[in-house]
């Protein structure tokens, strides 16, 4: 069987093309249609990937989304009618690794889902694993994993590739623009703000005070760049 992946939309005709598409792609498809019902199913299957749609009859996708969060690490795609762009920026807030607007392609959709399922699993990050400013923080590319003075650090697969490209090219100015060519391989109307509620997410994680942030700093008016010194990789092992 392909990866699982869990669709969590009330709406059965929807779900069921969707369901059709990916199915066809070779993926195994699981359905909610309550967001209770979708939180249990996580906390017991090993998903590769949630498609959650944010209008649902017991819970807002929001709560959802963070309890879902809290369950695991893996890809979420937001699918809701839902289209301002504050709303899609607090949709990356939360944790979402892509957004999909109703009405949508089918064929968009599994494009998206793809996409961001190569970057969840990619190991061949070009950086390598990095030891940043005396092993205080450390960015393994082979496992996907971050850690923070020992403890380990969980991000979502979009935070975790920009936090790898901008610790990848340390004082090197991105634009948003850039960090979404270069972290999440596609361009779409509204994603380079999106950028911004990636960054507030990653400072959370990893900074002693993200008001104050030590390794990512904000270039005004141009974008974001890493500032932590990068170690002798050879310290690595």
């Amino acid at each position: 069987m392909g990866h699982p992946i869990l669709i969590v939309e009330d709406d059965r005709k929807i779900a069921r093309v969707v369901q059709v598409y990916l199915e066809g792609e070779g993926f195994r498809v699981i359905t909610a249609e309550r967001g209770r019902e979708a939180v249990n199913i996580a906390s017991k299957e090993s998903l590769s990937l949630v498609i959650l749609d944010l209008m649902l009859p017991d819970m807002t996708g929001e709560h959802v989304c963070q309890e879902l969060r809290e369950i695991g690490d893996f890809p979420i795609i937001m699918l809701t009618a839902k289209s301002a762009e504050e709303e899609r920026v607090a949709g990356f807030a939360l944790g979402a690794d892509d957004y999909v607007v109703k009405p949508f392609s089918p064929r968009e959709l599994v494009a998206r889902v793809k996409a961001v399922m190569k970057r969840s699993q990619r190991k061949d990050i070009s950086t390598g694993s990095l030891s940043i400013d005396g092993g205080r923080l450390k960015i393994d590319t082979r496992s996907l994993e971050v850690s923070k003075n020992g403890l380990s650090v969980s991000l979502t697969p979009t935070e975790f590739k920009i936090l790898s490209v901008l610790a990848g090219s340390p004082s090197r100015v991105f634009t948003r623009s850039e960090l979404v060519e270069s972290a999440l391989g596609y361009q779409f109307e509204g994603y380079e703000r999106s950028i911004d509620a990636h960054i507030k997410n990653i400072r959370q994680k990893i900074e002693d005070d993200p008001r104050s942030p030590v390794w990512i700093h904000t270039v005004y008016g141009v974008g974001y760049k890493f500032a932590g010194r990068i170690d002798d990789q050879k310290s690595l092992g």
